[in-house]
């Protein structure tokens, strides 16, 4: 079973992932419909994807009072219902990444599906600041990572001794 993971030192903050998000899921280029939000934090010069994690114990579904929320049984993902969903948001309060949105205008909630288990943020994320994969294949991809950053220190030291 794949599962999405962010990589945040890749990120570049150019909210690709939202459009392609956006127009997957509602048909049209527009940041404020994305299920994906990039926390850009100016300060630091860093830039977050905050995607849906599909928790594994998800307090989102905990609190549903109408079982809106679901796990598919094909993609894992945290599935929503919008016929049970009685629009109370209490998934929003509970969702610890603030995946969960609020649509005021068509009183709704919604979130990531996973585009059904072919994820349109993971596809146009030029710089794979969005991964899809299995937990074996992100704990190599995250090991590589760090052994690169490890082999860059390493020789950045040795120049200076020079």
């Amino acid at each position: 079973m794949k599962i999405l993971d962010v990589f945040p030192e890749r990120c570049t903050g150019c909210q690709a992932c939202m459009l392609a998000c956006s127009f997957a899921t509602v048909g049209a280029f527009s940041l404020t419909k994305a299920r994906i939000r990039v926390a850009k934090f100016e300060e630091d010069g860093v830039d977050v994807p905050m995607p849906c994690f599909h928790c594994e114990k998800a307090p989102c579904l905990a609190v549903c009072p109408t079982r809106a929320l679901y796990r598919d049984k094909d993609t894992d993902a945290v599935m929503l219902d919008q016929n049970k969903c009685i629009g109370c948001r209490l998934c929003m309060i509970a969702c610890p990444f603030g995946a969960v949105h609020y649509d005021g205008v068509n009183k709704i909630v919604y979130k990531c599906d996973l585009c059904y288990g072919d994820p349109a943020c993971v596809r146009f994320c030029e710089t794979k600041a969005i991964v899809y994969d299995t937990p074996e294949r992100l704990a190599q991809l995250r090991w590589e990572g760090k052994a690169h950053e490890v082999a860059a220190a390493v020789k950045e030291k040795a120049l200076v001794r020079r």
